[in-house]
């Protein structure tokens, strides 16, 4: 439960897994504007500015993890995963495995309604906790610090778990399955400078053009045509 009194930070280096230069540095981010409104002089400010910060950090971080993590998966693939791993629940259960609840500081009237509880809010102060330790820190430490708090997470993991399958891998299960052939894409043109280019893809099966695509590179175009051939498959009968 959450403490109108300030906690000791001094394990809470060992409980978030990293080693704190400057453990005090952190607690800003434990201090909701509730209490802060409630007591004014008892502390530099709450912690929604962190807050901003953090979710900056957190979305910049677990981005380039899942970029490197999945070379060849598409953009598609990319944002459902970090939605899947930064969204507000997902957050909040990381705030309670680490205790972070235990450090806040809420006003009486949110500390009896249980927001200490609330998803919203644990989800803010873990954001407002990696905000803090980016500048407390630096950005290489929160890195490697939000890279093994996320290292199991960046897996999939089971069926509920997974991110959709982008067009292209369902438009070759489609494929394989009724043509027992995998598809395969042809450019048709090219237009505009080097640095903005356009590409027109086909997606083609057996000799046989299913649809066209366009993007902004030949990836992105060869999703758009597999996007518009299973549109087209999966239609309503003529």
């Amino acid at each position: 439960m959450a403490s109108t009194h300030p906690p000791s930070l001094d394990r809470l280096g060992e409980e978030l897994g990293i080693e704190l230069t400057d453990p005090e540095a952190i607690r800003q981010a434990f201090v909701h504007s509730s209490y802060f409104n409630e007591n004014p002089t008892s502390a530099a400010g709450h912690n929604e500015r962190l807050e901003f910060l953090g979710d900056a950090v957190v979305g910049l971080i677990v981005s380039r993890l899942l970029y490197e993590r999945y070379p060849d998966e598409h953009e598609g693939f990319l944002t459902a995963r970090r939605a899947a791993l930064v969204n507000r629940d997902a957050l909040a259960g990381l705030a309670l495995e680490l205790g972070l609840h235990r450090y806040l500081l809420l006003g009486r009237g949110e500390a009896d309604a249980g927001g200490a509880t609330r998803p919203s809010l644990l989800a803010g102060t873990f954001e407002a906790v990696a905000g803090a330790v980016y500048l407390a820190e630096g950005l290489e430490r929160t890195r490697a610090w939000l890279r093994t708090l996320f290292a199991e997470r960046l897996d999939l993991r089971g069926e509920d778990d997974e991110p959709p399958k982008s067009a292209k891998s369902r438009l070759q299960e489609w494929s394989q399955r009724q043509r027992h052939m995998r598809p395969h894409y042809q450019v048709l043109s090219t237009s505009g400078p080097p640095h903005d280019q356009r590409f027109t893809v086909a997606a083609v099966v057996g000799g046989e053009q299913l649809a066209v695509g366009e993007g902004s590179s030949r990836q992105r175009a060869e999703e758009r045509a597999a996007e518009v051939a299973l549109g087209i498959l999966d239609g309503p009968p003529s």
